[in-house]
Parts: C-alpha cells; sequence; structure tokens
C-alpha cells in the first residue's frame, strides 16, 4: 500500500495519429513538476502516475498547475486481490468524514469477481457498518470514494482541478507584450494553456518610469513562469522614442504611434528568438487604441500574426483571471509603465490609417535606427519555475 497522484488529462486524449507527441510532452512536465517533491511520474493506462512525494499535498498543488492536466487526486494504491483490505481501507478514509457520502466504482479489469455495483454495494455497507456518522446519497453526497480497480486498487475522495489547455511547447513559441498592467500577464497565462511557449518584451522609458516599474514586471514574469515555465523576458529601452513622439508627433495619435514602435521592436525581437507571433493583453473597445481601428493601425506594422486572447473580454473577466493566476496583486501595485506617461487628451478613436502613417512619418529617418538600438539595447531577464536566474538590474539576488 503506498500514496500516489492520479493525474488524469482531457484535450490531449482527443489527439489522433500524433498524440504520442503531446503525451511525452505532458509526462515530461508533470515529472519536471513533481521533482522538487522527490516524486516519480510514469504513464500506464491511460493516466499518469506519480509516488514518493515527500508532500502529497503540495506536489499535488504544483502538478494540477501543469498545462494539460484536467485533474489530480491524491490516492491510496493497494492490491487489488484482497477485497477486505480494501473495505477496511475505505473505512478509514471515511473515518473523519460527517454527512453523506457514495461510493462509485469502476473496474478496468473484468475478470475481478465483483461488477462495479456490486463493489459500490459491499465497500458502501462496510463504510455503513464502521462509521455509523454517515449517511449514503447517491444523487448529491458531501463525498464521493472512488475506487478503481486496474492493474492495482486505488481508491481516492475529491480532486483538485488542473489547468487544462495544451502542454507547454507543443503550439510553437510567441512573444508576449508585457506590461505592468492586469491585461497582459493574463494574456500571456492564457496563450501558454493553449501549449504555446513565451517570450517577453518590456518596454522601459528611465527616467520616467522607475526602477520599481521594472522590478515589478520581473515579478509578474516570475510569477507567470510558475505555470508557464522559462520566460526570458527582454526588457527595452523606450524613453528616447517616447520622447520623439511626444515632441514631433500630433499630440492625438501619439499613443497609437507609440504603440506602432513597440510593435515594431517586439516583432524584431521575437524573429530574433525564432517566435513565430506577437501577444497582447487588448480587449476590444478598453481604451481609445483599442477600437477596432486602432488595432489595425497597430497591426499594419507587423509581419507576424498578433494573438489577443482577452479581445472578447470585459475588465471583471480579466480581473477574475488575475486573481486567479496570481498576478493582480503585483499588476495592481501603483508603478507607472511607459503607457501611462504623455498620455494626450483627447486621443483619437477612430483613427485613419494613411493619418497614422502621416503622423508617424514626422519621426523621419533616424526612427529606424533608434528602433534597432532598442532591440540591440534591450535587458535580457530569465525566470523559471517561479525563480529569478538571471537579471542584469539585481545580479546578486539572480545568483541567489
Amino acid at each position: 500500500m503506498r500514496e500516489i497522484l492520479l493525474v488524469r488529462f482531457g484535450e490531449v486524449y482527443l489527439k489522433g495519429l500524433n498524440r504520442p507527441v503531446f503525451m511525452r510532452a505532458l509526462v515530461r512536465q508533470v515529472r519536471h513538476a513533481a521533482e522538487p517533491f522527490g516524486g516519480h511520474a510514469w504513464l500506464s493506462d491511460s493516466r499518469i502516475y506519480v509516488s514518493d512525494m515527500s508532500d502529497a499535498q503540495a506536489c499535488a498543488e504544483r502538478v494540477a498547475m501543469v498545462f494539460g492536466v484536467h485533474s489530480v487526486s491524491i490516492a491510496t494504491e493497494m492490491e487489488k486481490d484482497d477485497f477486505d483490505a480494501i473495505c477496511r481501507q475505505a473505512s478509514q478514509m471515511m473515518r473523519d468524514k460527517t454527512g453523506t457520502f457514495k461510493v462509485r466504482a469502476s473496474r478496468s479489469d473484468k475478470r475481478y469477481p465483483y461488477d462495479s455495483p456490486k463493489i459500490n454495494e459491499l465497500v458502501g455497507g462496510y463504510i455503513l457498518q464502521e462509521n455509523p456518522q454517515l449517511r449514503v446519497d447517491v444523487k448529491n453526497p458531501d463525498y464521493v470514494l472512488v475506487i478503481e480497480i486496474r492493474e492495482k486498487a486505488t481508491l481516492h475522495i475529491g480532486r483538485l482541478e488542473g489547468a487544462g489547455g495544451m502542454p507547454m511547447g507543443t503550439s510553437g513559441k510567441a512573444c508576449l507584450l508585457l506590461s505592468g498592467g492586469i491585461d497582459s500577464p493574463v494574456a500571456g497565462y492564457m496563450i501558454a494553456r493553449r501549449g504555446v511557449k513565451l517570450i517577453a518584451v518590456h518596454f522601459h522609458s528611465f527616467p520616467y518610469t522607475s526602477e520599481r516599474a521594472r522590478d515589478k514586471v520581473v515579478e509578474l514574469a516570475r510569477i507567470l513562469s510558475q505555470a508557464c515555465g522559462r520566460i526570458d523576458l527582454f526588457i527595452a529601452p523606450f524613453t528616447q522614442i517616447q520622447m520623439n513622439i511626444h515632441q514631433l508627433c500630433p499630440e492625438e495619435m501619439t499613443t497609437l504611434i507609440m504603440r506602432r514602435q513597440m510593435m515594431r521592436i517586439a516583432g524584431c525581437i521575437a524573429a530574433r528568438e525564432r517566435a513565430q507571433a506577437l501577444v497582447t493583453g487588448e480587449s476590444l473597445g478598453q481604451v481609445a487604441s483599442q477600437t477596432m481601428e486602432a488595432l489595425a493601425c497597430t497591426d499594419d506594422v507587423c509581419s507576424l500574426p498578433v494573438f489577443r486572447p482577452l479581445i472578447g473580454f470585459d475588465k471583471i473577466d480579466i480581473i477574475n483571471k488575475a486573481e486567479k493566476i496570481g498576478t493582480y496583486a503585483t499588476s495592481s501595485l501603483p508603478y507607472e509603465d511607459c503607457c501611462t506617461i504623455f498620455t494626450p487628451r483627447h486621443p483619437l478613436t477612430r483613427p485613419r490609417l494613411d493619418a497614422v502613417r502621416e503622423g508617424e512619418a514626422r519621426l523621419g529617418e533616424g526612427l529606424e535606427t533608434l528602433i534597432q538600438a532598442a532591440v540591440d539595447g534591450a535587458e535580457k531577464v530569465v525566470v523559471e519555475d517561479g525563480r529569478v536566474l538571471q537579471d542584469p538590474g539585481h545580479p546578486q539576488e539572480a545568483e541567489g
């Protein structure tokens, strides 16, 4: 008898002939998640199992964060031939419970002497006999004791909801434009949940934005890396470009023109890092630069596809998701990013592309040089598994 984790997967199971590729990635990532707890993970009979954990609850919570995992249960595994021992273990597991319960058995081994209804009846009866504080309710019980008869017998009560989605890295690589706000970390999480490996770009306008604003973005990337794995975060200098836009371009267009330069810089970094798409946290109509016309103006400078996972979300949806993934508190810290400086009083909401191009032309021929300087001057911060591994701004902390 031993304690194990039952790890279930959902959408991966629907894959056809290429399912083994997804399964290998998922098993590898579950194994990586369980490793800090000493856990050993393997695939058997359409399930992933983890054994030998030093802390089953903590290991289960970490494994549940792996993209592609549908749910996780902490279970007892034992020999299936000793049915009396199964009854005793089931009774033991229900000993400290009060209220109602039911037993739900399944057996893939059809040679087993009892079918599923008989297992339910016999085990349920034994539990009632040994635990008089309990009652049976097959429709709406407080507890469901699940017994599975496969190569061995496993028993568990309850499950942790998994992250779902697809295993990380099975859908390519994308570059997230990561601000210090609420939206972009959620967008990054949602696209990573579809199997996309992330890199990220942040735009830093020192001295108009502080080192605390920079550190806030590093912290957001660190939090995301707990679920999304390694993220290379590039912090690009943006001050000179932003000053030129503020001084030379029509005021009502400055936000749009700024966004166009961000997309250009992010596109260059994405191409260098072999990312196949850009990801933003934009939601249709949320602010002036996120109307349909404005989004078309920013996409005009992009050679890569632009994914916007939040395009149909309202702000409450996004906040709820940010709270769930753990980024909301950090995003709410009062350290402004470059998008909040030099904000026009009356930004365009229905811009014409030809007019925006004409306004941008005032930046002159030196714009390409400034863009390349921002690409070349970007600092690289590396985060993985909730740790900062490399940070030129705080080298001692990263090394520690």
